[in-house]
């Protein structure tokens, strides 16, 4: 039986202080709406260099020459380097893998591969001395045809190791005895398009050499630990001696896991003595940054008549680019969530990662478990249609609940109340018709495109289920110190994490478990940096999970401390003192009231604790069958899309979207909210506007001109339903809420567009012509 869905409060907290549960405002958040906060972008240091980086115009080509004489000779310039100036490794990577070159020195495999640097005193003789370096190029035919990368042993190999990144296999059951009972059969082809993460705040940072020999890095990541890790290598110097803070991070959505200029500065800034800041501009960021991988799907559902699915058959095939990056976790997480919430007795699923010479591609937002949720999801919408049954009711059908089985045959013991959740999305009220009148009502707004002539409302339904923190046996924690000591006469707990505060306020959410915890008021978060134990990646909605409980830990280590002092100034032993809590500023006993004061009990004293939170262990997928226990959390998210389409010009308007989400726990109604819209705003770019537009390797569309995002006049009303059904494994019981929108969305959203065309739109984003027909 699924639990019955818990509504979360929806007042929100006054302005100011607060604990878990309030929802105090941001301290960046002034600073950012105003324009005042401090980016990556806007460090400066008196002395410094720029930096310019030179990069390949071809997808494939072998490099016969460089020359950088002329460039070097150049006035101002101060440096140029390339693969021979590495003073390390040559290679770097995500996971180990140790494949992309620091500076391409063989072959360049991709468009806008980095080649050679330059540092001068003015970016733009950093400019005009970058395109002095003379390159001499056997321009080769790029390698794009991901299936045939995947598939055909006689297709020439982008990398030395195959084209073959990773397949994994999930395997349920007899699929092909399930086909003999199948009542109802149907198929699909999907595709989804490259998406960018678009963050507004360009790849930047600024390296600083160190009188001991090291580096200083200011950088905007979302992981400095791991960054680390591979850094130090390629500069050949001990990571002891380099020294990363945390900078202004203008959004990440995955794109700042993988290094981009970090490298490059620290090279330079230790080749000249001087510090070198790099700022990429938004055409050399569309090369300086993976995207999400696209994605050619093939389902096979076959089913009885009143809708119960018996058997899945699915492959999935994710072009990865030219190097690893994610692209491991990636095909895991697609091969893991291949058919999503839904139990299915027999499945087969095949997921493959290939390499090409298409742009290099990694983590975004909801990685694998998007591309596959379009696809799933668009099949539920097409076993509805086959057995004569509504959207959401093929889908309650099929529902997975609390003690369910995913398809690799691990047991959703949280709870799960999807049915009901999908009951409560097909219930809310609709939005009512717009008035024509008001042509920014219609499709094409105030272009004035339609009068209200061939306009259809459509409404879809989509749901999403993304595992949250990392998964496949990967140990997973973060680090938390905690200080507490009186400053002023007042007790201020300061908190310290390498945790990257990318826009999602959990600097925040730091303060707020502190202030719960130790019952203070006045809380101080430490700048990011590298001087305390890894907080992992804040991708995988896992930090509120992760960097949370480690704050949680280490704020109760401290507590511990405060009532052994406590015992101590009393003259008492501390089991006398039955149950303790720190509140209101005070020691409190449940059975005698208020003992003393924070600042009585520490005076001089500082209690300082550092603590790791783990999550429960996962396991790797089996190579053969892909069963295994690999995710610690799920969370799932039902979106409801109504749209208007103008079908004679295919322009399409969406008015409304409604999600109803299960977050375990509200921690800050606000920020939650936040992430709840944007995940679903990354999502509507996905079904209708957004994708990196590449013929022969090469991207057509690098700018903000040409690459479409949503803005303030695409986003329609929402509509939430926030749940609070609480995980007993994580911190406050809370789930990761950021991912499982960007999923739901997308396919709920096209839903609609298909409800008011009736077209098969089998591929995201859907542009005009598919509505017209006209292509």
């Amino acid at each position: 039986m699924s639990a019955t869905p818990v509504r979360a409060p929806r007042d929100i907290a006054a302005p100011g202080t607060g604990g878990v549960g309030d929802s105090p405002l941001r301290p960046d958040g002034t600073l950012k709406v105003k324009g005042e906060f401090a980016y990556s972008s806007d460090l400066w240091i008196d002395g410094m260099l720029w930096g310019a980086t030179l990069r390949s115009p071809h997808p494939r080509a072998r490099i016969v020459s460089i020359d950088v004489a002329e460039a070097l000779a150049h006035p101002g310039v101060a440096a140029v380097l390339t693969h021979e100036d590495v003073p390390g490794r040559k290679h770097f990577g995500l996971d180990h893998t140790w494949d992309q070159p620091v500076l391409a020195f063989d072959e360049v495999r991709h468009q806008g591969e980095p080649i050679a640097l330059v540092a001068a005193d003015h970016p733009e003789t950093a400019r005009r001395a970058m395109e002095k370096i003379r390159i001499e190029y056997e321009v080769l035919e790029p390698l794009t045809d991901a299936r045939r990368a995947a598939f055909d042993p006689a297709y020439p190999q982008v990398q030395p190791r195959g084209n073959l990144a990773r397949h994994q296999p999930v395997r349920v059951g007899d699929v092909e005895a399930a086909k003999a009972r199948a009542e109802v059969v149907v198929s699909g082809e999907y595709r989804v398009g490259i998406q960018d993460q678009a963050f507004l705040g360009p790849e930047s940072g600024l390296a600083v050499p160190a009188e001991d020999g090291g580096v200083d890095l200011y950088v905007a990541t979302q992981w400095m630990h791991n960054d680390l890790k591979q850094i130090a290598p390629c500069l050949g110097l001990p990571e002891e001696k380099i020294r990363m803070t945390l900078s202004g991070v203008g959004g990440a959505f995955g794109g700042r896991e993988d290094l981009s200029m970090q490298i490059h500065a620290a090279m330079l800034a230790l080749r000249t003595g001087r510090p070198v800041k790099i700022v990429y501009n938004r055409y050399e960021s569309f090369f300086g940054h993976v995207h999400r991988h696209p994605a050619e799907m093939r389902y096979e559902y076959g089913a009885t008549r009143d809708g119960k699915i018996l058997y899945a058959d699915v492959e999935i095939l994710l072009d990865g680019g030219a190097y690893t990056s994610a692209t491991m976790n990636v095909v895991g997480n697609a091969a893991s969530l291949g058919v999503g919430p839904y139990v299915i007795p027999n499945v087969r699923i095949d997921a493959y990662g290939v390499y090409t010479n298409n742009p290099p591609c990694g983590a975004m937002r909801g990685f694998g478990a998007v591309q596959a949720c379009f696809a799933y999801e668009s099949m539920m919408d097409k076993l509805a249609e086959a057995c004569g049954l509504d959207p959401v009711t093929v889908r309650q059908v099929n529902a997975a609940s609390q003690g369910s089985e995913l398809a690799t045959g691990q047991v959703i013991w949280a709870p799960l109340p999807m049915a009901e959740m999908l009951q409560q999305a097909r219930e809310l009220p609709m939005p009512p018709p717009l008035d024509p009148a008001d042509i920014r009502n219609l499709p094409g707004g105030a272009s004035q495109t339609t009068h209200g002539e061939g306009v259809r409302r459509g409404v879809g339904y989509g749901v999403g289920l993304k595992n949250i923190c990392f998964s496949e046996g990967f140990d997973d924690y973060s680090t938390a110190r905690v200080r507490l000591e009186v400053v002023g006469g007042e007790a201020v707990a300061l908190v310290h994490t390498a945790a990257a505060e990318v826009g999602q306020g959990l600097v925040t959410l730091e303060a707020q478990i502190a202030r719960t915890e130790l019952g203070v008021e006045r809380v101080v978060i430490h700048p990011a940096d590298n001087q305390v134990g890894d907080a992992g990646s804040s991708s995988a909605s896992r930090q509120s999970y992760m960097t949370g409980g480690a704050v949680m830990t280490a704020c109760r280590a401290v507590r511990e401390r405060v009532f052994a002092l406590a015992a101590a100034r009393l003259g008492r032993p501390l089991d006398t003192l039955g149950e303790l809590s720190l509140t209101g500023g005070k020691v409190v006993s449940e059975s005698a009231g208020v003992l003393a004061s924070i600042e009585d009990v520490l005076g001089d004293s500082v209690v300082e604790e550092t603590r790791e939170y783990h999550h429960e262990p996962t396991t790797g997928m089996d190579p053969v069958t892909g069963r295994g226990d690999s995710h610690t959390q799920l969370a799932l998210c039902v979106h409801r899309a109504v749209v208007d389409v103008d079908v004679e010009l295919g322009l399409v308007k969406v008015v409304e979207l409604a999600a109803v989400q299960d977050v375990g726990k509200v921690l800050n109604r606000l920020s939650l909210e936040g992430q709840i819209h944007g995940g679903t705003a990354q999502g509507l770019g996905l079904a209708v506007m957004e994708e990196i537009v590449v013929a022969d390797g090469k991207v057509r569309n690098p700018s903000f001109t040409d690459y479409l995002i949503p803005t303030i006049l695409d986003m329609p009303p929402m509509r939430l339903e926030i749940l609070e059904n609480a995980d007993p494994r994580a911190p406050y019981g809370l789930r990761g809420a950021g991912e499982p929108p960007t999923l739901s969305s997308t396919p709920a959203i096209v839903a609609a567009i298909r409800d008011a065309t009736g077209l098969a739109l089998t591929r995201v984003p859907v542009r005009p012509e598919h509505i017209t027909g006209s292509s």
